[in-house]
């Protein structure tokens, strides 16, 4: 009798055991991240691939001064070079110089909770709204000092994302003309829209919403906080504040290279704490936000 209940537990104990392990590779995605680990092991570096491992922090955890609201979302805009970030307490849409300086605030009317901003084109950027799944084109001017939801063309798109695990990240591919939507977990999952914002605002024009399952499917990170498209390679930035990481996938969808924002890698002697947005310019320099106001800078040696 005895036996039988030392045996009852123990097969208990291996059925519990064998549960958690279940669970934790699904959240954490281990076996997608195991077989990445794999092919990046046996295959030998990729011509095509940005090569985000050999990237170094040059500038590491900068406080931005006057912003004491979370940071969410980083852009960066070739015509005035300039960075474009979104605070999502006090909704404000903030111009950085490129070594992390407030140039300008813009206060944000009716955008609910504002996650991401994604340069379009000269004066005209995208904020997504997380909690309602909207995505709203603004015009951004020299003067502009505040901007109205509820005078701007919006977008909403019913992808059941919750309360708040919505729209974290934009991207924009300005040749192809896709505005890449990043859905931020349960499941991580981006969306690829065409025909917003439009070009030309008089002109009729055809919407597509469309997702890659198969994509999305073999990206290992926990969520996804914003996105970066970089024109040269074609290649998506996925960046990932849970697991501390960023993602790089090719035209295919496929996972790329990776670089790891934690302690001793990429030149940082911290961990990144929170990371919420990523952006590049035109010469390959990586910028990066985390909550709540700090600042980070990449280059290749």
């Amino acid at each position: 009798m005895r036996r039988s209940i030392h045996l009852k537990l123990w097969v208990l104990i291996v059925l519990l055991l064998a549960a958690v392990a279940f669970f934790a590779a699904r959240e954490f995605r281990l076996v997608e991240r195991a077989a990445f680990n794999w092919k990046l092991f046996w295959q030998t570096e990729s011509a095509s691939a940005i090569g985000l491992d050999d990237y170094r922090v040059v500038v590491e955890g900068k406080v931005i001064e006057g912003l004491e609201d979370d940071v969410s979302a980083l852009s960066f805009d070739p015509s005035r070079k300039t960075l474009f970030t979104v605070t999502n307490q006090n909704s404000e849409l903030v111009e950085l110089s490129l070594d992390g300086r407030i140039l300008r605030r813009i206060h944000l009317e009716g955008f609910g909770d504002a996650e991401a901003v994604e340069y379009i084109r000269p004066g005209v950027f995208v904020i997504s709204d997380e909690r309602r799944q909207r995505l709203i084109q603004v015009q951004v001017g020299d003067d502009t000092r505040s901007l109205d939801a509820s005078r701007s063309e919006q977008l909403t798109l019913d992808f059941n994302a919750g309360s708040n695990k919505g729209f974290e990240g934009l991207a924009y591919d300005t040749q192809g003309q896709r505005l890449f939507v990043a859905k931020e977990r349960d499941p991580v999952q981006i969306i690829e829209v065409r025909g917003f914002p439009r070009q030309d605002a008089g002109a009729p024009g055809t919407l597509e919403v469309a997702s890659n399952r198969q994509r999305d499917a073999g990206i290992f990170v926990r969520d996804l906080s914003s996105l970066q498209f970089d024109e040269r390679s074609g290649h998506l930035l996925a960046l990932s504040d849970e697991s501390r990481q960023i993602l790089e996938l090719d035209v295919d969808g496929r996972p790329v290279g990776s670089g790891s924002l934690k302690k001793g890698q990429m030149g940082l002697s911290k961990t990144v704490p929170q990371a919420e947005g990523i952006a590049m310019d035109d010469e390959g320099t990586l910028y990066l936000v985390s909550e709540p106001n700090l600042f980070y800078v990449f280059k290749k040696p």
